[in-house]
């Protein structure tokens, strides 16, 4: 990337950084290499994270919350008067485009590395952007931009532009508050579930209602600009493959446009970024058909991307290094003509979630995380390690696989590789689905549109095969491996170490030890129960596998989990990792596979939830009581809705039936696994009992 060598103004010899994960282990990177001090903020949630630890100097600022700590201001800062910082960074999310924090800086006499107040408002409600933006000349997305916010007038305006619509919040970003509505009887459900994530979100629950198109392609502009008005661009990035209306791959430069289409869209967004005297690095955001290359203005981000590396992996240029730069004062040191694009990078997000379920959000520890070398075509930018904890209160991202070379046949072929080095194991993530994608036929011809997930959901969300008998084989070598350590490091502290009756391997005088191992392999859809047969002998052992086949078998397991494992004369290695109860074997670039112990007995006693009961999936908030208790309900209608991890998740009922009771109140935090409503069986109720929203 490049230097500083070219900037003509001195930066600041220390900056608070005032985010989280790993946009601000990217940030602290940056400023250390320009020699910046950095100090660092952190919740509850966050004590001994990563950014902290990585920072010269980290702040306590509250409650896990974000409103307590991340998107207070006042505390933010506090740390930095504390601390002596000249700037702070916002990165993106939580204060990064909040112009009031903004200005608040200003007042303080410290330096916000981003954009003016003024712009940040201008583009941060997307209403009023866009009537700006029309009044540019720049293309708009059909929709209600207006500020009357009445249900009924939000209604009508949807009906006039045809069905389907999308709501969308007039703060924030990230999909959050996204809703597609099919019918006219979708719309009152969700307009309301729409408002209570953005209020929740941003603070603002006003929203805009546009045309939603099924087949369009997601292409951005990455742009910058310095205090005396220079504006480059810095090419293009296409974002289409998202799911929940948040972006998971993401690559640079956009394939298979034109260099006529290429160029009117970098030119519209120097328009948009000229209309509101622009400062620092923002991106123009475009809805574009890929039948006839008509392009709209979606929005414009007025901060710093979460994909930003395919940018930086193309042109060589650190992103960051400009953003403290400009806000120091200094120009551009490249005219456009000086900017060039090489190769292709692509980015994938790595998530805490379970795509198995609906991408449901995960909280836990990560027990393994393994990522590929980094080096000239790697990068890989993570907030958390082994043994950290994915907090139920901020995003679940885990990392960014970034990949670049020579063109985009080879970085796809290169993510592939690097997805296939990657290991997860103590919560679900997103990786199996990952790797589905970088292997998926359309992806790998760049036939790319936002309704790509949906399109090939079969095909990406299939569930894994049953685990092979090599496996199985790897699984109970891993266990017997482990008890053998746990014997010897026993005999080490026992008084008599050498002991007959302290053996590690089974080995009897006159017959051969048998055991029985009935192992559980987990599964998305379901599990099953796998029974092996272990016979110990003078050296190794013996293993009866489902089906009838054995194996002689040896093999050793190191303190980090690496199994080199031999069966019948097959050398085969892998990694075995223990998560708890659970244990996980991954063998090559195969996915992993998860077992445990089972018995009977364990068996029955994980037969299914019991009917009548709904329980919560994961720790969070109860956002809204859909229904009245008394009310009568059919199977999978909706009854509440749970708010965790910045997202709404609608819970159904089990069964059909009338709700008893509710065990908790509007606005409780309830943990995972936690009755939330009980029903009983009946006929449904008179006409006297419809189903309404409460009063709450």
């Amino acid at each position: 990337m490049s230097s500083c060598a070219d900037w003509t103004i001195a930066v600041f010899s220390k900056i608070l950084i005032a985010n989280r994960g790993e946009i601000a282990c990217r940030i602290i990177r940056s400023a250390r290499r320009l020699g910046i001090a950095t100090a660092a903020v952190y919740s509850d949630a966050d004590r001994g994270a990563l950014h902290a630890v990585l920072a010269d100097e980290a702040f306590w600022i509250g409650p896990a919350p974000a409103r307590e700590s991340y998107l207070d201001g006042v505390k933010i800062l506090e740390a930095a008067r504390q601390c002596g910082a000249q700037a702070i960074h916002p990165g993106y999310g939580f204060l990064s485009e909040n112009a009031d924090f903004a200005e608040s800086c200003a007042g303080a006499g410290i330096i916000f590395i981003g954009p003016p107040a003024a712009a940040i408002r201008a583009m941060g409600d997307k209403a009023q952007a866009k009537m700006l933006m029309e009044k540019a000349g720049v293309p708009l997305v059909p929709g209600y931009h207006e500020s009357e916010q009445d249900e009924a007038r939000l209604a009508e305006s949807a009906a006039a532009l045809g069905y389907p619509v999308l709501i969308k919040p007039v703060a924030g970003g990230g999909g959050k508050g996204m809703k597609i509505v099919s019918h006219a009887t979708e719309f009152a459900a969700a307009l309301a579930s729409a408002k209570r994530e953005a209020l929740s979100a941003f603070g603002d629950d006003r929203v805009l209602i546009e045309k939603y198109f099924s087949r369009t392609r997601h292409v951005e502009v990455q742009i910058f600009a310095d205090g005396e008005q220079n504006f480059v661009h810095l090419f293009d990035r296409d974002c289409s493959i998202q799911r929940r209306y948040q972006k998971i791959f993401e690559e640079a430069p956009a394939p298979s446009l034109s260099n006529e289409l290429r160029q009117a869209m970098h030119e519209t967004a120097l328009s948009a970024a000229r209309a509101i005297g622009y400062v620092g690095a923002g991106t123009v955001e475009f809805l574009l058909s890929p039948d006839d290359g008509t392009f709209y203005f979606l929005e414009m981000n007025t901060r710093l991307q979460v994909e930003h590396p395919v940018t930086e992996m193309i042109t060589g240029i650190d992103l960051v290094d400009w953003q403290i730069h400009v806000a120091a004062g200094s120009t551009l040191p490249l005219r456009q003509e000086e900017i060039f694009s090489h190769g292709a990078a692509i980015e994938a997000r790595l998530y805490a979630e379970d795509p198995a379920r609906d991408f449901l959000p995960q909280s836990g520890r990560i027990v393994r995380l393994d990522f590929p070398e980094p080096g000239e075509h790697i990068r890989v930018d993570a907030g958390v390690r082994a043994g950290d904890v994915i907090p139920i209160d901020y995003d679940p991202m885990i990392a960014k696989l970034i990949v670049w070379d020579q063109d985009r046949v080879s970085a796809v072929r290169r993510l592939r590789t690097a997805l296939a080095e990657t290991r997860v194991a103590g919560l679900a993530a997103n990786l199996d689905f990952l790797r589905a994608i970088a292997s998926q036929k359309a992806f790998n011809e760049a036939s790319l549109d936002t309704g790509f997930v949906e399109r090939y959901a079969g095909d990406l969300l299939a569930p894994p095969e049953p685990a092979g008998s090599e496996i199985l084989a790897m699984v109970v070598i891993g266990l017997l491996c482990e008890r053998a350590a746990s014997v010897r490091r026993q005999a080490e502290r026992s008084a008599d170490p050498w002991s007959p009756w302290n053996s590690q391997n089974g080995w009897r005088l006159n017959e051969h030890a048998r055991e029985t191992v009935r192992l559980r392999e987990i599964r998305p859809k379901g599990s099953s129960d796998r029974v092996i047969e272990v016979i110990y002998l003078r050296e190794g052992w013996r293993l009866g596998l489902p089906g009838g086949s054995f194996f002689h078998a040896g093999g050793t397991r190191a303190p980090d989990g690496t199994l080199s494992v031999d069966l019948d004369g097959h050398r085969l290695r892998g990694v075995f990792v223990r998560s708890g109860e659970e244990m996980l074997v991954f063998r090559g670039t195969e996915s992993g596979h998860r077992f445990a112990l089972a018995s009977p007995i364990a068996g029955a006693a994980r037969g299914g939830e019991a009917p009548g009961r709904l329980t919560s999936p994961m720790p969070g908030r109860i956002a809204a009581l859909l229904v009245e208790p008394g009310s009568f309900v059919e199977a999978n209608q909706p009854v509440l809705v749970l708010e965790a991890m910045k997202m709404e998740h609608l819970l159904t009922a089990p069964r059909s039936g009338i709700v008893k009771e509710f065990k908790f109140k509007l606005g409780s935090q309830v943990a995972e696994g936690v009755e939330l409503v009980t029903f009983e069986t009946g006929p449904p109720p008179d006409a006297a009992h419809d189903i309404r929203p409460p009063d709450t």
